[in-house]
């Protein structure tokens, strides 16, 4: 908890994946916390490409951008971070609400436990019959899980691969002779 001029700052952090998480992890802090003036927030989705902030009826941008900032300072994704605040009487300023949000959103961080997970995507995997063998140990050589196999008139494989090593893996695959092509699955 963060206190200034008589407000408190009550900050809370939660691992999200989907947009739907950030609503409910909303709904619970607003339920437990209904009488505070503001609940502000910000979070990061999947490497950035959903990011959000909101400052909940404080001036603009001094709530919710403060928030999302210290989220990217520290390196996070897949985070929410809410600030809850009560109004303790005295205004703040400008300067001073986005010192609070900060240092409230920077606390909660800090003290976080910290899960690092690797994300995964999808790679289907088409080939010729012959090519089964060096596709299977492309696989196997960087330790990747196969999710599902088909095998009609060429064969199809869908595995799963950490997002970093695509571009390599994609790469290697392609300078497989029996390979016909490579396609990032959407999820």
């Amino acid at each position: 908890m963060y206190k200034e001029k008589g407000s408190k700052f009550l900050a809370y952090a939660f691992p999200v994946s989907k947009s739907d998480e950030v609503k409910e992890n909303l709904d619970v802090l607003k339920k437990m916390h209904y009488n505070a003036r503001h609940h502000c927030y910000a979070y990061i989705l999947n490497n950035e490409d959903l990011t959000r902030s909101y400052d909940d009826g404080e001036p603009r941008h001094t709530a919710g951008d403060p928030i999302l900032n210290q989220i990217r300072s520290a390196q996070l994704k897949n985070v929410m971070v809410v600030v809850v605040r009560y109004f303790g009487g005295a205004k703040l300023g400008k300067s001073g609400l986005i010192n609070a949000y900060k240092s409230a959103a920077k606390d909660v961080l800090s003290n976080a436990e910290i899960v690092e997970k690797t994300i995964k995507k999808s790679i289907s995997i088409n080939c010729h019959y012959e090519g089964i063998h060096d596709v299977m140990h492309a696989i196997q050589q960087d330790n990747y899980k196969v999710v599902d196999q088909h095998y009609d008139k060429d064969c199809s494989i869908t595995c799963l691969v950490p997002a970093s090593k695509i571009p390599q893996f994609r790469k290697k695959l392609e300078a497989l002779t029996n390979v016909i092509k490579t396609e990032l699955l959407p999820g």
